[in-house]
């Protein structure tokens, strides 16, 4: 007897078939999956929202109008009390921002020294690099920021016997005062030589790459580089009249006057963010060099290549196609644990929150403005460490 799509034994077999196919199966679970996490979601939102009924308590963000009512040690924005909470937790971001990007400059630097220290032929540099990889790497981070804002930044002098350092700077338990800049109204032109002297590096080096590709020749880029960058904002600087003076700070009886004060708790937080995460970098970079094949460095050298050369042109550049993925979880860890600041009350965005709930009780809206700002964060900078990874990538031909 035959078996047609009609019949019972065809249903059942055409129903067997599709149950055994990979890519229906597929769409099966994922809709599954998806149906759960929708559940899930609806009724956490549900349950959150009934719980702030019973305790009635309204949701929304009408609260961020209201005025703030308190001062911040550090405002890179026009702020006072009177500004509304908007305005404190948008102070508080750029204060994240700030530690953020300056430590993961630093954190950097010193991650890329200490990585290439631990592999030195020197047995001195090698060793201390290593104690500070292990030293650092070992030590919670919020133990580090409690040991440079307890342990030694607030041991320093009081601010009328403050630590004169060059640059008309002052070191004390106040933070770090050095002079403000101020700029006269034809400093915009300074600015846009600036400018333009970066294009014309980049287009030096352009013209240079081209010109080595196709005829082997070098050119230098180095010294040209430097005396663009700084020989036309020069020119500008001095033919304008030199539009900018400064104001030095002057150390008083109780306190220092003028000039830009950097407070304790940033340059603890800065000090402890930067050297725990360098610790990491630095065993991140250390692989990277160790992943190049040795021979590359072998054959470089045998064509008369000075150490300094190989690992400039030939180790670095293959090296940090391995260190480039592993270097953005830093950089997000380094953003994140930036929210330990509270701890020593430096005005981020976690303090800053955390004060406005304190006063309008608003928790559940602060911890999904906390939420979505650090969601925001890591994710601009995976997309930038994505696209910088894809650049240095090596392009078959």
């Amino acid at each position: 007897m035959a078996i047609t799509a009609n019949s019972p034994e065809g249903e059942r077999s055409a129903l067997s078939a599709a149950l055994y196919d990979p890519k229906v199966r597929g769409v099966f679970y994922q809709a599954v999956t998806i149906i759960i996490l929708a559940a899930f979601c609806w009724f956490i939102v549900t349950n959150t929202m009934d719980n702030l009924r019973a305790l009635n308590r309204s949701f929304g963000f009408d609260f961020l109008e209201g005025r703030a009512g308190f001062n911040l040690g550090q405002a890179l924005i026009p702020y006072s009390s009177d500004s509304t909470n908007t305005t404190a937790l948008i102070v508080g971001l750029l204060n994240t921002l700030l530690i953020s990007l300056v430590g993961i400059i630093a954190a950097t630097i010193i991650g890329f020294l200490v990585g290439m220290g631990r592999l030195s032929h020197n047995w001195l540099v090698a060793k201390l690099s290593q104690a500070y990889v292990e030293i650092f790497r070992n030590i919670p981070p919020l133990l580090v920021i409690f040991f440079w804002y307890s342990g030694v930044l607030v041991l320093l002098p009081q601010a009328r016997e403050a630590v004169h350092l060059p640059f008309s700077s002052y070191l004390s338990n106040r933070g770090l005062a050095f002079p403000s800049p101020i700029f006269g109204a034809a400093m915009w032109a300074v600015g846009v030589a600036l400018l333009i002297a970066i294009a014309a590096v980049f287009f030096v080096a352009r013209w240079a790459h081209r010109r080595q590709t196709a005829t082997g020749q070098q050119f230098h880029t180095i010294w040209v580089s430097i005396g663009i960058l700084i020989g036309l904002p020069l020119l500008v600087f001095l033919v304008t009249g030199m539009p900018l003076s400064f104001d030095y700070p002057v150390a008083g009886k109780f306190n220092l006057t003028g000039g830009t004060v950097i407070g304790p708790e940033f340059l603890a937080l800065l000090l402890a963010l930067s050297l725990y995460t360098a610790s990491y970098i630095a065993e991140i970079v250390r692989a990277g060099i160790r992943g190049v094949a040795k021979g590359q460095s072998e054959a470089a050298g045998a064509l008369g290549l000075r150490a300094s050369a190989i690992n400039r042109l030939i180790v670095l550049p293959q090296a940090m196609r391995i260190i480039i993925p592993p270097l953005t979880s830093q950089y997000l860890n380094l953003i994140k644990n930036s929210s330990l600041a509270i701890a020593i009350g430096y005005a981020d965005i976690v303090a800053v929150g955390g004060v406005i709930l304190n006063q309008s009780g608003r928790a559940v809206e602060i911890v999904i403005l906390w939420m979505v700002v650090y969601l925001i964060l890591s994710i601009a900078t995976s997309l930038f460490m994505n696209w910088f990874n894809a650049k240095m990538a090596l392009v078959e031909r």
